[in-house]
């Protein structure tokens, strides 16, 4: 297993691309709302990208991925394809995915939206799914095992009752979308990989409410929760730094995550 390490520059590109990751979910908030389809929020996200910002969307085209950005919404676990038929409906849970490249590096991250008044099972969904990524982040530093991550968060995850996908991880990232290694948000053998200053990576726990088996629709992209129940999805881009992490992807309302993590006991 090759897990690329990055210098300082290499990181401040993937902060840049980063930045704008995160800058295309805090532009898009207002129209994520009850009417809208999910291929009209697909195109706010590809202008701001290409437009805007003057990037690329790592989506689009991606082993023939037809659209900008993956919106995911209920009983979809990941991969939802933006459609005019898809419109967003009261108490919907909504996850957009965006995946920016800058100057050749990535950014990568998603949050959930709730449409109008949420239910009780989908707001506690969704909060305890953000929990679970923050509690992860908190941890990463230098000469841990990678494996303990993994642990954690299913206990966290389980421990409120609900369950953590299995076929979908966490991944390296930088000038490739996905790189090594793999970042099991469950209990699993991981290699026995310890976190080294100058990784980059992904943590994405995708959260069911019922069982954590899925299924991919016929469109080979769409994965769905096999028991039809909700799945919740939040994702930030982390560099391990010298003694903590930094979080590439944060968005500005996110004040409860410092950007810069430090461990004082190293």
């Amino acid at each position: 297993m090759s897990i690329l390490i990055k210098t300082s520059q290499q990181i401040q590109k993937m902060r840049i691309a980063g930045r704008l990751a995160a800058e295309t979910l805090e532009i898009i908030k207002p129209y994520v709302v009850l009417g809208v389809s999910t291929s009209e929020l697909d195109r706010i996200c590809a202008d701001y990208i290409t437009k805007k910002q003057k990037a690329i969307s790592a989506c689009f085209g991606y082993h023939g991925y037809p659209k900008s950005v993956c919106i995911s919404v209920n009983e979809v676990v990941c991969h939802g394809i933006p459609s005019d038929k898809k419109i967003l409906k009261d108490g919907d849970i909504v996850n957009i995915d965006v995946t920016v490249i800058k100057d050749g590096w990535h950014g990568d991250t998603s949050k959930m939206f709730i449409i109008g008044k949420p239910t009780i099972l989908g707001k506690r969904l969704c909060q305890i799914t953000l929990e679970s990524l923050y509690l992860a982040i908190k941890m990463i530093k230098p000469n841990i095992r990678l494996r303990t991550i993994g642990i954690e968060l299913q206990k966290f995850i389980e421990g409120h009752g609900f369950s953590v996908v299995r076929e979908y991880c966490g991944h390296g990232i930088g000038k490739m979308f996905h790189e090594e290694p793999k970042i099991l948000h469950y209990n699993t053998y991981d290699g026995g990989i310890i976190l080294k200053k100058g990784m980059t990576f992904t943590i994405e726990p995708m959260v069911n409410a019922g069982h954590f088996q899925i299924r991919t629709m016929r469109d080979g992209w769409t994965v769905k929760t096999k028991d039809h129940s909700l799945s919740a999805q939040y994702e930030h881009t982390i560099a391990v730094t010298d003694n903590g992490c930094e979080v590439l992807t944060l968005r500005k309302e996110e004040r409860e995550l410092p950007r810069i993590i430090v461990h004082k006991n190293m």
